[in-house]
């Protein structure tokens, strides 16, 4: 019998419609994937049931796809340690956190539908932190997503960023190496799917890092980029019930979202400390080896970003 969550109803016919998921056949599914496992030398994985039900969540179900995906995964995080080692929910993470820039939301978009991720731009001051603090919290929140939010692994997430406060400071240390790395990332590692990613209160400057941002991800999430002149714009998609308090909708009050944030994250420390002894060994890999040129390369045209 696997050890895994139960699911809600609604998230239960999703996987079982959508997923190809056959709740007999999970534990064989999962023994498919530790054989497969045991004959990698180079890939050291975790390897319990909810953390491997993600990806074959994440892959609808598709053996293949769910090794590729286990592989990249520890690959990528293998060759970025400036992103993935060494996490912690420490002062500094701790710090970004409270200042309530990045907000994972309680009500998800719908009974069983995609988590909503919330940025403002405004709480963030480039003064105390780095873009690359806030790269290396997302991906500390990702790893406990991985585990325990059933509605980001089978229904996706949005992400919705208010671009309104952005200074110009931080647009100075934009670093687009790194998010075309995350936007490869996003499409072949983390079993998470994006369902959109929402812009509103684009200024000028901003619009034109996003321009570039935009040509250097993947296909697939380029054609998920939306942006907005204005909230009101971005009701007609999202209705207001789906955001915070303090943007007028009914998901939260933000202040109690970080509480909660935190103290997650916090109790996930232990679960962080144990991540460094998983990741890739690319001298141990049968076949051709991986490297960073391979895996990333920094290619792309630049699209304009048309303004809803």
């Amino acid at each position: 019998m696997a050890e895994i969550r139960p699911l809600s109803a609604e998230l239960r016919h999703i996987a079982e419609t959508e997923l190809n998921e056959v709740e007999e056949r999970i534990p064989a599914d999962l023994q498919a994937l530790r054989d497969w496992l045991a004959k990698q030398p180079h890939l050291r994985c975790r390897q319990d049931d909810q953390f491997l039900i993600a990806f074959l969540r994440g892959c609808k179900f598709s053996l293949e796809k769910a090794k590729s995906k286990l592989d990249h995964f520890y690959t990528i995080k293998t060759m970025m340690p400036e992103l993935f080692a060494n996490r912690q929910m420490d002062e500094r993470n701790i710090a970004l956190c409270r200042t309530g820039t990045y907000l994972s939301l309680p009500k998800p978009f719908g009974p069983g539908g995609p988590r909503i991720q919330f940025t403002d731009y405004s709480k963030f001051d480039p003064k105390v932190f780095k873009m690359i603090d806030l790269f290396r919290y997302q991906t500390l929140l990702l790893e406990r997503k991985v585990r325990e939010d059933d509605n980001s692994i089978i229904s996706g997430y949005i992400e919705i960023l208010d671009l309104s406060g952005m200074s110009l400071s931080f647009l100075a240390q934009f670093d687009l190496p790194l998010v075309k790395k995350l936007g490869v990332f996003a499409e072949k590692a983390q079993p998470t799917r994006v369902k959109g990613i929402h812009f509103i209160n684009c200024p000028k400057e901003a619009a034109t890092i996003l321009n570039l941002a935009k040509s250097l991800m993947p296909a697939k999430l380029q054609q998920r980029f939306y942006v907005y002149k204005s909230l009101e714009k971005l009701y007609e998609v999202i209705p207001r019930e789906y955001l915070p308090e303090e943007y007028g909708g009914s998901n939260g009050r933000i202040a109690d979202i970080v509480a909660q944030m935190e103290q997650d994250m916090i109790d996930y420390n232990d679960y962080m400390k144990e991540d460094s002894q998983y990741g890739v060994n690319e001298q141990l890999r049968p076949g051709k080896r991986m490297n960073p040129d391979t895996l990333f390369g920094i290619e792309g045209s630049f699209r304009k970003l048309d303004i809803d």
